[in-house]
């Protein structure tokens, strides 16, 4: 019955564990699961005790700097992800792009955009920067790359 009981509450740490995303609360499940291992070879329950806080406390210790090391070097890479990998990018206007409505497509995708500039109007075929994104909506500014087949205006 002690294993039964272990394995429960490895099981509930394991599921907070998935809402909290801390790497902590797992590495008590892994204790709980090592105690219900002690208990299933008929330990009694202060071995059971001492089992789960041993094997949480290595866990904690060694396991865990490690892991968190590793999502440290993941995150510190200049990879950017979701909105902030648009911002900045090309766009090319589909539908007129003015203070209050367009359409864009940036990387193949369709987004709803706005004039950053309330004064610019934006025609299909343009190409416009993204400057931010806000909700689902990419507000735009004149990119210096021209309409496709035109040749860029030379700056005096």
């Amino acid at each position: 019955m002690d294993a039964v009981l272990w394995i429960v509450v490895g099981a509930v740490l394991a599921i907070a564990e998935i809402f909290t995303t801390t790497l902590f609360l797992i590495m008590f499940a892994v204790g709980a699961f090592a105690a219900a291992g002690a208990a299933a070879l008929g330990a009694p329950v202060e071995i059971q005790a001492v089992v789960f806080a041993v094997v949480s406390a290595l866990t904690v210790l060694g396991a865990r700097p490690a892991l968190r090391r590793r999502t440290t070097l993941a995150s510190t890479e200049d990879r950017t992800f979701g909105v902030g990998a648009i911002e900045g990018s090309t766009a090319l206007v589909l539908e007129r792009v003015d203070a209050d409505n367009g359409l864009v497509k940036i990387d193949g995708e369709l987004w709803q955009a706005r004039s950053y500039d309330a004064t610019q109007v934006f025609a299909p075929g343009d190409r416009v920067q993204v400057i931010q994104v806000r909700g689902a909506t990419a507000q735009v500014w004149r990119d210096d790359v021209s309409r496709p087949g035109e040749l860029p205006e030379t700056k005096r």
